[in-house]
């Protein structure tokens, strides 16, 4: 068993379901805006990076970049009370790290907002000591400088850093900032899609989470 200190999370695909939602909100700004419909897996491909990379064929117009922003998230947050959810076992997991005192934090692609609204809808926010989003750095995931950053307001050690995610942007951000990966399964991408990243750990239930950290039944660390 190696044993982490710190563990960063991922948010959507790792801790909360809203993938249908975030599928949904892409399939109606093309609509919305008359543009050629793609398909999920298209954008699949780009979930855990921000809007704007997801939609940089149109970032040359600056205007209509921000105007299909804005209909993206118009339309997110209109539904995303009764969309999203958490991960079965989820809860569980977290208030176990929470009560082994580990250090806590997440490392989000989406923007503050949004993140706290899908982190509080889920009972999930009081057990993060830090959030790093969108909108708190110049280089998103996957480059090194969410993770860092997460690393600095911790004041955590990366030899001491498990970065748990359901994507290869987070495998690759993790890798690159130099902490351990642990690619969650529990999300949309399977392991054939994340083989690539040789993540540390594959995870299969939040349940194994627990166990790689040592974490036992009651909250204390084994």
């Amino acid at each position: 068993m190696t044993r982490y200190t710190t563990v960063l999370f991922d948010l959507d695909g790792t801790l909360i379901d809203s993938i249908r939602l975030i599928l949904d909100s892409y399939h109606h700004t093309l609509q919305a805006h008359g543009f050629p419909a793609r398909t999920d897996e298209q954008w699949l491909a780009g979930v855990g990076t921000p809007l704007r990379i997801q939609f940089a064929d149109w970032g040359h117009d600056a205007d209509l970049l921000e105007a299909m922003v804005a209909t993206y998230r118009e339309f997110n947050l209109a539904h995303h009370d009764r969309m999203v959810t958490v991960y079965p076992g989820i809860g569980d997991m977290l208030r176990q790290l929470h009560e082994a005192r580990l250090k806590l934090g997440l490392v989000t692609s989406k923007n503050r907002q949004g993140a706290l609204r899908g982190l509080q809808l889920t009972g999930l926010a009081d057990y993060f000591e830090v959030l790093v989003c969108a909108d708190d750095v110049t280089h998103p995931k996957p480059h090194p400088e969410p993770v860092e950053r997460a690393l600095a307001l911790l004041g955590a050690d990366r030899a001491d850093t498990v970065f748990i995610g359901d994507s290869i942007h987070d495998m690759h951000s993790g890798r690159a900032a130099g902490v351990a990966t642990a690619a969650a399964l529990w999300g949309p991408f399977g392991r054939a899609h994340l083989e690539e990243t040789e993540p540390d750990h594959w995870l299969g239930t939040p349940h194994d989470v627990m166990e790689m950290l040592g974490v036992g039944a009651r909250g204390a660390t084994s």
